[in-house]
């Protein structure tokens, strides 16, 4: 009997991981262009930093976390909370005011796997910590445009405000209100957290309490002057950056810690799996967790979720990994001295292959075709004997003759500027 991957556990086979890495090398460049610095951060943490951080009552918490409950340490389900566990117990902030990190890695959720959506999934995150200005906020909104943009990716963007601590707690009791008057139209989630956390009814997917959702009053009512302020400044840095938004009232997310400002970028391209990136502000979590009190923002796109729309625009048909020369060496005596050869270009920074079971000339290349390989050097025993290789170009088809006169370290010497050019 085989024995195949646990379901929502997927394999990345080595023609999608040049998709992936494509994604992840793009995303390393722009955010660097922003500042960003990489932090990893371990895959397990005690359960307590995401109870703490993503909150109790979420969905996230009470039946998607892979806990192992004899020792109290879980899988992590999100990045933005190890981040912060990372910073507080390190004393980031002490080396400057403002901390900009990344990192990129799995997650893990038991969640019912479909179409982008696995019980392993992967994850670009980013964080700013330590800057509430409200133009830090479009900042980050703008970096994860750009890599979308970049990445030739149709997204649509919405935002809103989720206030705090002052605005939340009034919006809070309206909100109960309103559900208290619908109570018997919820399903049995939304029940329980009427009381124990009613924004989540918000974010329910049950048709019933998403057309309830639609009437319910929206905290964008309820903002006191501050964050009406910080939101109207969002708004206005986001036009200025010619960044294109709308307001979605409703949008609370799926995590306790965010505050103010909050975002989703979205496709109608994977069914119901519409947001390939979201996050928001977070401007009490480091302090709840014990550090210091820092403001904070973030956000996580899917890579699984962007490799698929990639895919459909055939986006990734384009990607190969090419090799500089393939070595096709013919016969016993070529094997030696060729094997030497390509050693000698890998030392050299060149992508080189060989195929060492002595097949005629015509099955190696198209094994030089397979790796889309640039040049190929044909070494024979009458090549050795004469001295002189033949160097096919495989764009053009032409061939030159190339000396195999002096050491084999000469001849990669020699043959260095011809495969660079």
């Amino acid at each position: 009997m085989k024995i195949q991957a646990i379901n929502g556990f997927k394999d990345i086979l080595p023609d999608n991981a040049l998709l992936w890495q494509h994604i992840e090398q793009r995303a390393r460049d722009i955010f660097q262009r922003f500042g960003m610095r990489e932090i990893r951060v371990p895959i397990m943490e005690k359960t307590d930093l995401f109870v703490r951080s993503i909150g109790e009552a979420t969905d996230v918490v009470e039946k998607e976390m892979y806990t192992f409950t004899e020792k109290s340490i879980t899988m992590r389900p999100e990045a933005t909370a190890s981040i912060m566990r990372a910073f507080i117990e390190h004393g980031l902030h002490v080396q400057q005011p403002v901390l900009r990190l990344f990192t990129i890695g799995p997650m893990f959720r038991h969640e019912r796997p479909q179409k982008g959506r696995q019980r392993q999934f992967h994850q670009l995150d980013a964080e700013i910590i330590g800057a509430q200005e409200p133009q830090v906020d479009a900042e980050l909104i703008a970096m994860g445009q750009m890599l979308l943009d970049e990445l030739n990716i149709n997204t649509s963007l919405e935002i809103n405000s989720l206030g705090c601590t002052v605005c939340r707690h009034p919006y809070r009791a309206k909100l109960v209100k309103y559900l208290e008057q619908h109570h018997d139209a919820l399903c049995d989630d939304c029940k329980r957290r009427t009381h124990t956390n009613p924004l989540r009814v918000l974010d329910c997917k049950k048709s019933t309490c998403k057309a309830l959702a639609k009437d319910a009053p929206s905290i964008l009512d309820s903002l006191c002057e501050n964050c009406n302020e910080h939101f109207s400044l969002v708004q206005q840095a986001l036009q200025d950056l010619g960044i294109s938004y709308t307001l979605n009232r409703f949008m609370v997310r799926g995590l306790d810690y965010y505050t103010q400002t909050t975002f989703e970028f979205l496709t109608s391209d994977l069914g119901a799996q519409a947001a390939v990136g979201a996050g928001g502000r977070y401007d009490g979590l480091i302090e709840q967790l014990g550090g210091p009190a820092l403001p904070g923002i973030g956000f996580a796109m899917g890579i699984e979720r962007i490799a698929l729309l990639m895919e459909q625009k055939d986006d990734s048909n384009r990607l190969t990994q090419d090799i500089d020369c393939f070595i096709a060496a013919l016969g016993q005596e070529a094997s030696q001295p060729c094997a030497q050869l390509t050693h000698q270009l890998r030392l050299r920074g060149i992508k080189a292959a060989m195929d060492y079971s002595g097949r005629r000339l015509k099955a190696q290349m198209k094994q030089a075709n397979r790796v889309h390989a640039r040049f190929v050097l044909i070494v024979g025993e009458d090549e050795l004997e004469q001295q002189k290789a033949v160097l096919r170009d495989m764009k053009t088809q032409e061939q030159h003759s190339f000396s195999l006169a002096g050491s084999i370290s000469e001849q990669s010497e020699r043959l260095m500027p011809l495969l660079c050019a």
